[in-house]
């Protein structure tokens, strides 16, 4: 009797294991790219390619018409579709240029910049005198951070940045995604 009693414990224990094991993906959608000053700054490319099921990747060219730029503050916002985009979690402004000089000042903002770095060419506090070139940068580490570090509700977001640069919004980036569970 206590071995069945065992074999049914080890047996419920392993049950109770898997069932509440959550594996979860986030997979990018749509990216749209808008500038909002055609004086200041236009997007030559920026698009979503789709390698295979399993592999995507992002590219964006901004062609800089007045440089130097000396100037540039992001606005980060995330946001949930809950019978249309609604804030949700994180909504804050960083200066870029400020960032650049000191990136290991926070953690987070350190992570993400060693991981844009391998993609972009703006690893260098201001001036920018050059375009801004975001080539084939794949989503994985996002999707990491997003399904394991710091785990979402299941649902469709929208990533939204808006460049400004001298106080003036200049453009704007939304990043479209969907993390479900399985």
């Amino acid at each position: 009797m206590a071995i069945k009693l065992n074999l049914f414990v080890a047996f419920l224990m392993i049950y109770i294991y898997y069932i509440t094991e959550v594996y979860s993906r986030l997979e990018v959608t749509n990216i749209q790219c808008k500038s909002l000053d055609k004086d200041f700054a236009l997007i030559e490319n920026c698009f979503l390619k789709s390698v295979n099921r399993s592999y995507k990747y992002i590219s964006i060219k901004v062609n800089l018409l007045q440089k130097p730029v000396t100037n540039v503050k992001v606005h980060f916002g995330l946001y949930q579709r809950l019978n249309g985009y609604k804030p949700f979690l994180y909504n804050i402004t960083l200066d870029a240029c400020k960032f650049l000089k000191s990136p290991k000042s926070n953690p987070v903002a350190l992570y993400f910049y060693n991981y844009f770095k391998n993609f972009s060419n703006m690893q260098h506090p201001c001036p920018y005198d050059h375009d801004i070139i975001v080539d084939k940068m794949s989503y994985d580490s996002i999707n990491n951070m997003a399904t394991k570090v710091l785990p979402f509700p299941e649902g469709n977001y929208m990533f939204e940045t808006d460049w400004i640069s001298y106080g003036i919004r200049r453009a704007v980036v939304k990043l479209y995604s969907s993390l479900t569970t399985y």
